[in-house]
């Protein structure tokens, strides 16, 4: 249980790398291998990194460990960015004023949105646990990002930021690309689509039940409208449609015995008449 598919990774028209700048807990390092592996990313690069390649990595990367063992490591970030068509630094102190004609963000799907599509080298940058990257650091980017975290709290765990950045590229891959990618594969449809037979015997079938209820014909026509409504608004797929309308057949056929209606017998009720067999 946990074990990646034997399925590609997601290919992209542009090339992406995490950097880490000064990381200083193994277990963050391994953990940022793990979200982004998660994510369809493999490649890391490690600026003068404060911890070492240890079992509490590889036990936090689970099987992303081969992230770890293609790691990258350089000892500054000029170096670590130098191919980069696009350095992206990361940061969670938005300050206010002046500042922000220096510190200003986009959020991570506004980045996903921006590379998507589009080609080069994207380096994205996190600086070190509790301190972040530097003044200097940030000067080196091109543009800067920040996740919309509380202001009451706003810095985030290394791990976690990095993971929720690379959701966002990922999720956009999903929405742009599943389905044509042979790493995307359609596993859970994006989109729920009745088919429009199964759709009209699920009228049909409400139809029928709602004829043999007791009571009044308002009550009927109500109970058959609602059930239709709340239907479509919850997009259901085909085989919870097809399920639904067996047990709405089943419950005419009930509702038909118990009131004493010859039709249960004879006309058992579990298949719905063609529009051939009514005319």
């Amino acid at each position: 249980m946990g074990q990646r598919s034997d399925i590609p990774l997601p290919t992209d028209p542009y090339r992406f790398t995490v950097v880490l700048v000064g990381t200083s807990h193994a277990g963050n390092l391994g953990a940022v291998c793990r979200g982004m592996l998660n994510h369809g990313f493999d490649r890391l690069r490690l600026v003068h990194p404060q911890c070492d390649i240890d079992d509490e990595a590889r036990n936090r990367a689970k099987h992303a460990g081969r992230i770890l063992d293609d790691a990258e490591i350089y000892s500054t970030l000029d170096e670590a960015v130098s191919d980069a068509t696009l350095v992206v630094g990361t940061s969670g102190k938005r300050e206010l004023g002046r500042k922000t004609v220096f510190r200003h963000f986009m959020y991570p799907w506004d980045l996903a949105s921006r590379i998507e599509g589009g080609e080069g080298h994207v380096a994205l940058v996190f600086g070190e646990e509790g301190k972040g990257l530097s003044h200097e650091d940030l000067e080196r980017c091109d543009v800067l990002a920040t996740l919309p975290t509380w202001e009451g709290y706003p810095i985030a765990n290394l791990s976690h930021a990095v993971t929720i950045f690379l959701y966002e590229l990922h999720r956009t891959r999903v929405l742009q690309r599943q389905g044509q990618d042979p790493a995307l594969p359609n596993v859970v449809p994006l989109e729920v689509r009745t088919n429009p037979q199964i759709r009209q015997a699920f009228r049909d079938s409400v139809e029928q039940f709602s004829e043999v209820l007791p009571g009044l014909e308002e009550r009927r026509v109500s109970v058959r409208q609602a059930l239709n409504r709340m239907a479509a608004r919850s997009a259901v797929s085909d085989d919870e449609m097809t399920r639904l309308l067996g047990a709405y057949l089943d419950a005419t056929t009930a509702l038909q015995r118990v009131s004493g209606d010859e039709a249960w017998s004879k006309h058992r009720r579990r298949r719905l008449p063609s529009r051939q067999d009514e005319d």
